[in-house]
């Protein structure tokens, strides 16, 4: 059976996938985005070269491998081609290798105005999104009246579904926030972007299922992280899409059953962007000692990212949910000063222990965690690339994270660059790269 991995994160993103998911693409065929839009941000750093890729799949970097932009993202045309040229400037030609669903969805200038005003008119109550117009692309694949990629293939059949979304569009925005939506000139523009793009459209259903069938090897990487789920994380304060393991198979097309194992990613500790709650969440103080050792700012937003412990109780909770074989830990140079880290292994509601990850919102955002200390290892893993030189007291901690999830930590990433990385031997994931 060819390999087919699903690889997630297991917080509220930016837990390093970026570089993870450029590390392990060696050992796969393909790299398949299943969900989210360029609102995601994934940073991998190769010697000199710094890329930050926001909807093309970082196994692009690799010049042999190549990239698919499933059916469940929401593609910006103008975003994805700006990507495109900037790493055809970086002397990455992407011709032949990337491929992008014609049933993916189409993001709009005017997706975006509507999620800026939408978002300014929630006053303090916004939900922190990248005003990226993700959220009403997706409102618009949900309520069955969106344009998808093959519809920008076909000008004749694009301008009337176009004209008649508008219609709507400029009505309901002008009712609702007083002001006109922003549309000159954009049947025109689309219609060209559609021309740079139509050589990289396919359907890539049928492209990975014949990829599987012939025994080529699939990653599907995941955008945002568990606790952004639509249907699992914390909601509302959450991204528009499945970003757990269960939206690869509906974003790519790609049954189930094919599917041969799940890779989780976490921070050695916890961040989230924007707002929402967070129980682990460190004092100003604390959170930005870390935030300056982590350099922990948006890649697309440049926002800085709140800092908390590491919440053992999201991991268990992630693992069930995706069903994680194999855990990778990043950023464990963050602690290497560190004289005592905090580690979240249980909640309480009101007094009581919560055995559940509370469903409404409220709830989660009184929770109390419970905190057992850990004593840090006070020695340098910065770029350290064999387990043998972990200090014990860092390796302990690893133990201490794998009991406690019950899943084994099958790399660790101790920097930014590429070879930073460790691959822990006997490990499922070891397996898994080597077959």
């Amino acid at each position: 059976m060819a390999k087919a991995i699903i690889l997630v994160g297991t917080q509220w993103g930016d837990e390093g996938k970026g570089k993870v998911v450029d590390y392990l693409s060696s050992a796969f065929d393909v790299t398949a985005r299943f969900a989210g839009g360029n609102n995601a941000g994934h940073t991998v750093i190769i010697k000199d070269h710094r890329f930050i890729l926001q909807l093309i799949p970082c196994g692009i970097l690799r010049l042999e491998k190549h990239a698919v932009i499933g059916s469940g993202t929401v593609v910006d045309p103008a975003a994805l081609m700006s990507e495109v040229e900037t790493l055809t400037s970086a002397g990455i030609d992407v011709t032949g290798r990337l491929h992008v669903s014609n049933r993916a969805h189409v993001i709009f200038p005017f997706h975006r105005q509507i999620d800026k005003a939408a978002e300014a008119a929630r006053g303090s109550d916004n939900l922190g999104t990248t005003k990226r117009g993700i959220g009403p692309a997706y409102e618009d694949k949900v309520a069955r009246r969106g344009l998808r990629i093959c519809d920008l293939m076909d000008a004749e059949v694009f301008r009337a579904k176009l004209a008649r979304l508008l219609d709507e569009k400029a009505a309901t925005f002008r009712k609702t926030y007083g002001v006109e939506l922003e549309i000159t000139g954009l049947v025109e523009e689309s219609l060209v972007l559609a021309e740079r793009l139509r050589p990289y459209v396919i359907d890539t259903a049928m492209y990975l299922n014949q990829a599987l069938g012939k025994g080529r090897s699939v990653m599907f990487e995941g955008a945002q992280g568990t606790m952004l789920d639509i249907d699992h994380g914390t909601y509302p304060f959450v991204t528009s899409s499945s970003s757990t393991a269960g939206g690869a198979s509906a974003g790519c097309g790609v049954p189930p059953i094919r599917i041969t194992g799940v890779i989780g990613v976490t921070k050695a500790y916890t961040t989230r962007v924007g707002t929402g709650p967070f129980p682990t969440e460190m004092p100003d103080i604390e959170a930005e000692e870390v935030r300056s050792r982590g350099n922990e700012f948006g890649s697309v937003t440049g926002r800085p990212r709140r800092c908390g412990w590491l919440d053992l109780v999201m991991l268990r909770y992630a693992v069930m949910i995706n069903g994680i074989g194999s855990m990778v830990v990043t950023k464990l140079d963050v602690f290497d000063a560190q004289k005592e880290i905090q580690v979240c292994v249980g909640y309480k509601y009101k007094g009581t222990p919560v055995k559940e990850m509370p469903a409404e919102v409220g709830k989660f955002a009184a929770l109390v965690p419970e905190y057992k200390s850990v004593r840090g290892w006070q020695s340098p893993t910065f770029g350290l690339r064999e387990e043998s030189k972990l200090p014990q007291l860092a390796r302990d901690y690893l133990k201490f994270i794998s009991d406690e999830i019950g899943t084994e930590v099958g790399m660790v990433s101790t920097g930014p660059e590429r070879d930073a990385t460790m691959v822990r031997g006997g490990s499922q994931l070891e397996k898994w790269l080597r077959d």
